[in-house]
This record gives C-alpha cells, sequence and structure tokens, in this order.
C-alpha cells in the first residue's frame, strides 16, 4: 500500500494575464486545497504552473503535519 505522501491527485490550473503579470491557481483535487501564485506575464507556462505546484505541495505537508499532532 502507498504511503499517503506519495499518493497522486490531479491538480487544476488557471492562469490569469493582467498587465504584465501572471496569476496562477492551482487546486488540488483530493483535498480542495487552493494556492495562488503571481509572476510576470512572460514567463513559461510551465515556470508558473512548477511555481504553483511547488507552493501548493508546500500548503498540504504543512496541514498534514498540522492534523498529525495531538
Amino acid at each position: 500500500m502507498a504511503d499517503k505522501s506519495q499518493v497522486k491527485s490531479e491538480v487544476y490550473f488557471e492562469i490569469t494575464v493582467i498587465g504584465g503579470s501572471a496569476k496562477v491557481a492551482a487546486v488540488d483535487a483530493a483535498t480542495l486545497i487552493e494556492v495562488a501564485v503571481i509572476g510576470p506575464a512572460r514567463a513559461s507556462v510551465a515556470d508558473l504552473k512548477r511555481l504553483a505546484l511547488g507552493k501548493l505541495k508546500a500548503r498540504i505537508a504543512r496541514e498534514r503535519r498540522t492534523l498529525e499532532k495531538p
């Protein structure tokens, strides 16, 4: 059986360009946790998604640690 930290979930991204900035929202389908990051609109979509995904993973890990505390 896989460790819960190794279970993969779908992540949905929404990118909104506003002037010279791009706001990227990332939502984890399993936990419904959402984060957002803002970067330059000229950055690659892959880089913006990677940034948002990193923040999402950190947030999920923080939430799990909070739930595991007695």
